[in-house]
């Protein structure tokens, strides 16, 4: 149990590490055009994201898989670019919102694996002394799930505050939102280049 309460630390840490700030900043994006009406939504693809998160640190963990950082350090700045891309794609019509959503969930789902990736050499590293993996990689999900909810409920209260409380219009909001992460994101990115 003691190991739990180590991994659950660390993937706590991991999500909310300013020197690692690309899965904070994959949240943002990841919230970003949803209210508080939608939260359950979007605690779903948080959870869908740490589970292919964590099913690819397993696979490192058991060394089913091992990846060549350098491109998997590239692909996650590129899949924060195209999930704040897909924003401005769910700022339309409400008859098209389930049809987007559904794609937002498959988009997640391959983004967590990736992003996942990212850490796999490292938690690897960790878990190489590890006679028994189960537990560990159980309590890095629960800290990886636990800071990210939190960090969702802060994004969606202040997406609350600006368009409810100030009445900022919700497509302006969503598109200078998902074009400044486009920002931060390219430069992360070309920093990342691998080619």
């Amino acid at each position: 149990m003691e190991n739990f309460g180590f991994y659950g630390e660390l993937g706590l840490l991991h999500v909310l590490d300013p020197q690692g700030y690309d899965h904070v900043l994959f949240l943002i994006a990841l919230a970003l055009p949803f209210g508080w009406g939608q939260w359950k939504r979007v605690f779903w693809l948080a959870t869908l994201f740490t589970a292919a998160h964590c099913l690819s640190l397993g696979l490192a963990a058991f060394e089913v898989v091992q990846v060549d950082s350098g491109i998997v350090e590239f692909l996650i700045p590129v899949t924060i670019f195209l999930t704040a891309l897909f924003n401005l794609f769910l700022t339309a019509p409400s008859a098209q919102q389930d049809a987007a959503f559904r794609t937002h969930l498959v988009s997640t789902g391959l983004f967590g694996l990736i992003h996942g990736l990212g850490f796999s050499n490292y938690f690897r590293m960790l878990m190489s002394g590890e006679t028994e993996k189960a537990g560990p990689l159980f309590g890095f999900a629960m800290g990886i799930e636990a800071a990210q909810l939190l960090v969702l409920v802060v994004v969606l209260t202040l997406s609350y505050l600006v368009l409810d409380r100030l009445g900022v219009s919700r497509k302006g909001f969503i598109r200078i939102g998902s074009a400044g992460i486009m920002a931060v994101s390219l430069m992360l990115i070309f920093r990342a280049w691998p080619f």
